[in-house]
């Protein structure tokens, strides 16, 4: 379903500065655990593209699609990340994580299951499973902002 942007869309920046930079400051908090933790910048862009098609988001896949391509990501592992489940392209933490990047942007639909926080247990130690739900999180709040205001990416 498409709409042509008929009306013109609150500028979230302008009208709310200080809203907009503490959500900058909530993404640039999370990026530095994700650091600390010693998460792989490659994983969080898989953790962000995944949670953008979830949420339908096209100005966050754009971005997000282009920085993963930009760390070496290939383009056979981004286009098959919708279907990540049916590929043998992705390794046993991407799989964790895309699991769990899933259940947090799902979160109505079942919550985050024990089995999906489990098995990102296995292979993440708790500051690196912190690390990636403050990602989802992040993330999903982008989309949203993105979506509501009907951003669009650059050609």
């Amino acid at each position: 379903m498409s709409e042509s942007p008929s009306i013109s869309r609150v500028a979230l920046k302008k009208i709310t500065p200080d809203v907009s930079a503490a959500m900058g400051s909530l993404h640039a908090a999370a990026v530095s655990a994700a650091q600390d933790a010693k998460l792989e910048p490659e994983l969080l862009e898989l953790v962000r593209i995944r949670a953008s098609q979830i949420n339908g988001c096209a100005f966050c896949l754009d971005l997000h699609t282009r920085d993963a391509r930009a760390q070496g990501e290939t383009e056979q592992r981004v286009y098959t990340l919708n279907a990540w489940r049916e590929t043998p392209f992705f390794t046993a933490r991407e799989r964790a994580a895309l699991a769990l990047t899933e259940a947090v942007t799902l979160v109505h639909d079942g919550h985050v299951p024990d089995a999906v926080y489990a098995e990102a247990a296995e292979v993440f130690d708790e500051n690196q499973i912190a690390a990636l739900i403050w990602s989802a999180t992040v993330i999903n709040a982008y989309n949203r902002i993105a979506i509501a205001t009907r951003m669009v990416p650059k050609n």
